[in-house]
């Protein structure tokens, strides 16, 4: 079994410096920047794993072709990383066969699906199954601009970290749908807004932000399942001579250091507003789809998750509950007709596996495995 993992917070931001050394890869950083110690919780024990940079010039990926950084968008991101797979299985054939899947977080709402129905097309087109696609989970996903900008605002506010007023002066003079003029009073709004949570970590709203980025001499005791000054972490670690040499990273074609997210990229040439389409495609095609939020993210909230899902006007088929890890909470699930499950996970921000390493791993092993998340019924 074989999942391909593509980690953005972006566009443009590395799945390595995330996904592979901050969330759900076999190690991790110490504070010293040049040591790694073991993730218990790394996915590998649940599947073999890829991560992708992308699109080019994101991480130590590149382009020899400069035009490429100022012509990127979904459609050539999806059709790059569809080249990469079909190179990928010819350099190791003995992975062809296997049971594929996607996974993505953020942004990779779009990567994803995208890369899916990519994969779909091809394999109908030439009546051939080049990947062997059975499925994709995407967790804080960017899904439906309208219901993800609303539902923003109205997580900040439920969660104390922003004022009422600003909240009624947002619903009274912001429009989130498609294509609509932009009003002054609601850009007015909606800088109160990121003033008032100026001060806390917007991506785990619960968590201390980072205080002192220096690099210790020696490793610390890690007292967080994730350090909140990690990005410094990987960051020095990642601009190691020694380590880029390990990695084979061409780091001729950088004119500068190694950065987490990169702004090489200078246009944007298509972003749909929603990718609802999509996941309704693979529901039709019997594609298994995971959809995953974790609950202390105010960036990609679980309250505009779960309004995009009600904008797709789904039959449940499963009723909101809790699901278990260990006897405790790891969080609430709902199952829609068509093969689609929702997940929160408690305690969790934007990436789910830093701040929740064991209850994202439960939860991938349930997904790979195609079994409910486990729930005992109350007595």
């Amino acid at each position: 079994m074989c999942i391909y993992e593509q980690k953005q917070i972006g566009p443009g931001c590395s799945s390595l410096a995330y996904g592979a050394m901050q969330e759900l890869g076999p190690f991790r950083v110490y504070s010293d920047g040049k040591t790694l110690y073991k993730n218990l919780f790394a996915w590998n024990h649940a599947a073999n794993v890829l991560f992708l940079e992308s699109p080019a010039g994101v991480g130590f990926s590149y382009s020899n072709t400069t035009l490429d950084y100022s012509n990127s968008g979904d459609k050539i991101t999806a059709k790059d990383n569809y080249a990469f797979l079909l190179n990928w299985l010819e350099r190791f054939p003995e992975y062809k066969n296997r049971d594929f899947y996607i996974s993505g977080e953020s942004y990779a709402g779009h990567y994803v699906p995208e890369l899916a129905h990519t994969i779909l097309y091809h394999n109908k087109n030439t009546n051939n199954t080049h990947i062997n696609l059975k499925g994709i989970i995407i967790g804080n996903a960017v899904i439906n601009d309208e219901t993800d900008d609303k539902g923003v605002y109205d997580y900040l506010e439920s969660h104390a970290l922003i004022s009422h007023k600003t909240l009624m002066q947002i619903h009274r003079y912001c429009n989130f749908s498609p294509n609509a003029t932009s009003d002054p009073k609601c850009n007015t709004a909606q800088s109160a807004s990121d003033q008032e949570v100026s001060d806390i970590d917007v991506y785990s709203i619960y968590s201390p932000v980072c205080t002192n980025s220096t690099l210790t001499r020696r490793p610390k005791k890690i007292k967080y399942e994730i350090d909140p000054c990690s990005d410094d972490y990987t960051y020095a670690y990642l601009n190691r001579p020694e380590v880029q040499e390990a990695l084979h990273a061409n780091v001729t074609k950088l004119d500068h250091d190694w950065e987490p997210c990169s702004d090489i990229i200078t246009r944007w040439l298509d972003n749909p507003t929603t990718i609802i389409p999509l996941l309704k495609e693979f529901m039709a095609n019997g594609l298994r789809v995971w959809i995953f939020s974790g609950d202390t993210d105010s960036v990609v909230p679980v309250t505009s998750t779960k309004y995009s899902l009600k904008h797709m006007k789904l039959h449940v088929k499963t009723p909101w509950h809790p699901w278990l890890i260990n006897t405790q909470v790891g969080g609430f699930t709902e199952v829609y007709e068509g093969n689609l499950t929702f997940a929160t996970v408690r305690g969790a921000g934007h990436e789910v596996p830093s701040y929740q390493p064991r209850r994202a791993l439960a939860l991938i092993s349930h997904f790979l495995n195609g079994t409910p998340l486990p729930y005992k019924s109350p007595k």
